[in-house]
């Protein structure tokens, strides 16, 4: 008997979705995720057709992060920190490699959280652009329990994104946020009700599809560029990607009809 695929990939026309599949092992990240995952990123990367990248699960948990009986091994531990560093920075199956990946295409994915997300399963969420909750989700950092850091996003990503203050609280603290804390933070941009959120979060995605794709992937380059420089340099990094994108024709002709609409209302 075969087992089922610890992912499932499918596309709702423009959205490429990638659903954990994993329900009874609480949507564990496995190797074989991050197998099927990459060249599901890497098809969404090159297919003009695809908008939207979704990734959602179902059952109790997004997902309680990496399978720890899978990333035991034979129970050795590295002797170096010099080979834990590396072994973060070049292994773990590719995440650092994919997560990178992730935000650096230059469209929208989006990551629904339908119940509890921790550990891996929220640093792989903090790759992604959009965080969308269902009212149920929750959300920490357990490996402060094991005396390390989340060292795959859960410290540097995380802290880009919801800032010092709530980073201590996270990983410091070792605490478990439920939806609303995390929309307070900013960890999530959305809290919606569980009954009809994975409607709700494909409503937001057939959005984002129907967005200018140029406007969207100049959006994500130039907000993480403003970000790492001062502000007088920001604001180059504006004017630089405004004026690539008022050269297009869909701008030109679009503009031109907004102001024959005002004529006509006046």
């Amino acid at each position: 008997m075969t087992s089922a695929a610890h992912m499932l990939i499918e596309e709702d026309g423009p959205i490429l979705i990638a659903s954990l599949n994993r329900p009874e092992k609480l949507n564990a990240i496995s190797r074989q995720v991050l197998e099927i995952f990459e060249p599901a990123l890497h098809r969404f990367r090159d297919t003009p057709a695809l908008k939207v990248l979704l990734i959602r699960s179902s059952g109790r948990y997004f997902s309680a992060g990496a399978d720890l009986r899978e990333a035991g091994g034979d129970g050795t531990f590295p002797d170096t920190g010099s080979v834990i560093r590396e072994t973060h920075r070049l292994g773990l199956n590719g995440m650092h490699r994919i997560y990178d990946e992730m935000e650096h295409i230059e469209k929208p994915i989006v990551v629904a959280h339908q119940g509890t997300c921790v550990g891996g399963g929220l640093e792989i969420s903090l790759s992604c652009d959009f965080r969308l909750a269902s009212e149920n989700a929750r959300y920490s950092f357990p490996e402060g329990k094991f005396g390390v850091l989340p060292a795959s996003n859960g410290v540097s990503r995380l802290t880009r994104i919801v800032g010092t203050h709530w980073a201590r609280y996270l990983v410091m603290g070792n605490v478990i946020a439920d939806a609303n804390k995390a929309l307070i933070m900013g960890l999530v941009h959305e809290v919606w009700p569980e009954a009809g959120f994975q409607e709700r979060v494909l409503e937001f995605c057939r959005h984002l599809a129907g967005n200018n794709g140029e406007q969207m992937g100049t959006a994500k380059l130039a907000i993480e560029m403003a970000y790492d420089v001062g502000l007088d340099m920001a604001r180059n990094v504006e004017r630089m990607a405004n004026s690539a994108l008022m050269l297009a024709p869909d701008y030109i002709e679009g503009y031109k009809r907004h102001i024959g609409t005002i004529g006509k209302k006046g």
